[in-house]
């Protein structure tokens, strides 16, 4: 059940500038698209693509961690990593479990294949946007377990972008067609409680202590 009156507390220790700025941001979040990275090695590219997540507003990220374990770049990252959810996970298998028990399709990013293209891709449904490394893309347990697939139309030699690119590319035209559509994709009740506690709490020196003495004066009270 959510503690509205926690939140309330919490918020009591922002500025007005930045709750205004919390309720600006958090109307533009969705959680109708999320983004999966699998075992991206390079640490730069983890980082920019959760700074790309919050530019266009994708509130949860993925992690894949079955050979690469991830760390963030906070320079690159530029604070993203206290916006954007970051859920972890030892195999792909638990990934895209996890994401199907959600209601997600699993959409592998590729060059290759018979994918869709970008301009194509039904926006209509919520979809998990599964990105590999560079030069040997997503694994072929991941493929297999896809319900789709996607690619942006290249016609140069080069077969394929950086992931931070080509992560950059798909959110922004798949998000400005979704906000643009008639489709309910913004946070629910629940999702924007909770965001906005995470948020508070990140933005707050000593938000634990604050937590503990709100619940202990609700104990005593």
């Amino acid at each position: 059940m959510n503690d509205y009156a926690l939140l309330e507390y919490l918020e009591s220790y922002l500025t007005p500038r930045r709750k205004e700025l919390f309720e600006r941001i958090i109307a533009e979040r969705t959680n109708h698209f999320t983004v999966a990275i699998e075992d991206v090695y390079q640490l730069h590219n983890t980082s920019a693509v959760i700074r790309s997540c919050d530019v266009f507003g994708i509130q949860n990220l993925h992690v894949t961690e079955e050979r690469n374990r991830k760390r963030i770049d906070r320079e690159i990252a530029m604070g993203a990593q206290k916006w954007v959810n970051i859920n972890r996970y030892h195999t792909a298998n638990d990934t895209v479990s996890t994401l199907k028990e959600k209601g997600y399709r699993i959409i592998a990013t590729t060059p290759h294949n018979d994918a869709c293209l970008l301009k194509d891709f039904d926006i209509s449904q919520p979809s998990a946007l599964f990105f590999g490394t560079e030069k040997q893309g997503l694994s072929q347990e991941l493929m297999e377990k896809a319900d789709g697939f996607l690619k942006i139309p290249m016609v140069g030699f080069t077969e394929s972008l950086n992931i931070s690119v080509s992560a950059a590319i798909i959110l922004q035209d798949l998000t400005a067609r979704l906000k643009a559509s008639e489709i309910d994709w913004k946070l629910n009740e629940n999702d924007l409680y909770d965001t906005l506690l995470r948020w508070a709490k990140n933005s707050i020196k000593s938000s634990e202590k604050i937590v503990n003495r709100y619940l202990s004066e609700k104990v005593n009270s």
